[in-house]
C-alpha cells in the first residue's frame, strides 16, 4: 500500500481501481472530464449546469404575514415592515405593500428577492401602459391571473417562487380581493391572509364581520390595527411597524407607517419558564 517512489507521496495514487487520488473528487460514470484537479471543480461549479440544475429548496430572506379586506368602500391590504434573514430581524424598514396602478394594489410574504424579481416585470407592465397612453391599465384580476400562471409555470419546473401574494383593488366597480401561493393555487374571499396570518387573523376578521357582508372603512382600519398587533405578539417573524395600502373607486394610496402599542404586563402573569 505505501510506495517507496520518490515521485510518490506517503500514500498510494489510487485507493481502488480508477478511483481518486487522496483529496480529490471522483469521476462519476457521465463525466467525460478528470474531476480531479480541485480549481478546475471550484471553476464548474461556478458554471451553470455543469452539475444539473440548481434550484432553492428554501426561502432565505423572508416576509412574513399579509392581512387584506374587503370594506364597503373598497380593498385594504397590510403588512409589517420587517424582512428577516433566516431567524434575525435583519431589515425593518422593508415595504411589503405596493400600488401597481390607481386600480391596484397588493402585498407578498415569503422571500423577498423573488418577489423583488416578480416586481420588476409588473413595473415594466406598468412603465409600457403609461406609454401606449391608451387609458387600458392592468385590472386587478388580470394582474391577479397572470401571477396564478407564472407561480404555476415555475412549480410545474420544481423550482418555485417562494411567496404568498395578496392582491387586491377595483374591477369594473367592484371591490376585488385574492391570494395566491407558491404553487399557483388561489382563490378569492372577503378576507385573506398569508403565513401565520391564516391561523392568528383569519379568526379576528371573521368574528368581527360576523353577520355583516363588508365592514365600513373604519371599522376595517381597526380591525386591521388588531390583526398586527396579535400578530407582533404572537409571531417571532413581526414587527410593531406597519403599512397599510388602501384602494377605492377614487385611487389607489399606501398609508403609515403605523407602531402597535407595546404592551407587555402580561408577561409577568407568564410562568414555568
Amino acid at each position: 500500500m505505501f510506495s517507496t517512489s520518490n515521485k510518490n507521496t506517503l500514500f498510494c495514487k489510487e485507493f481502488w481501481g480508477n478511483g481518486p487520488a487522496p483529496g480529490g473528487f471522483y469521476n462519476f460514470i457521465g463525466t467525460n472530464e478528470n474531476t480531479s484537479d480541485f480549481n478546475k471543480v471550484c471553476k464548474e461549479y461556478t458554471t451553470p449546469g455543469a452539475f444539473g440544475t440548481q434550484h432553492a429548496f428554501s426561502p432565505i430572506t423572508t416576509g412574513s404575514s399579509v392581512v387584506g379586506i374587503k370594506f364597503d368602500g373598497g380593498v385594504m391590504i397590510a403588512a409589517d415592515n420587517l424582512v428577516s434573514y433566516g431567524s434575525l430581524a435583519r431589515y425593518q424598514d422593508i415595504e411589503r405593500v405596493f400600488k401597481v396602478n390607481d386600480k391596484t394594489i397588493m402585498g407578498a410574504s415569503g422571500d423577498f428577492a423573488d418577489f423583488q424579481s416578480l416586481k420588476r416585470s409588473i413595473d415594466q407592465k406598468i412603465i409600457e401602459d403609461t406609454c401606449d397612453d391608451d387609458e387600458i391599465i392592468m385590472k386587478p384580476k388580470a394582474l391577479y391571473t397572470w401571477l396564478t400562471r407564472i407561480l404555476y409555470n415555475r412549480r410545474s419546473r420544481f423550482n418555485p417562487l417562494w411567496l404568498e401574494i395578496v392582491v387586491g383593488g377595483f374591477d369594473d366597480g367592484v371591490p376585488f380581493l385574492g391570494h395566491v401561493d407558491l404553487r399557483g393555487r388561489a382563490y378569492e374571499d372577503t378576507v385573506v391572509a398569508t403565513s401565520f396570518g391564516k391561523h392568528l387573523a383569519l379568526p379576528l376578521v371573521r368574528e368581527k364581520l360576523g353577520d355583516k357582508k363588508l365592514l365600513t372603512l373604519s371599522e376595517a382600519k381597526e380591525v386591521l390595527r388588531e390583526c398586527m398587533e396579535v400578530l407582533y405578539y404572537r409571531d417571532c417573524r413581526a414587527i410593531s411597524k406597519y403599512m397599510v395600502a388602501v384602494c377605492t373607486k377614487d385611487g389607489s394610496v399606501i398609508e403609515g407607517p403605523f407602531n402597535n402599542d407595546e404592551n407587555w404586563k402580561l408577561a409577568t402573569m407568564v410562568k414555568g419558564y
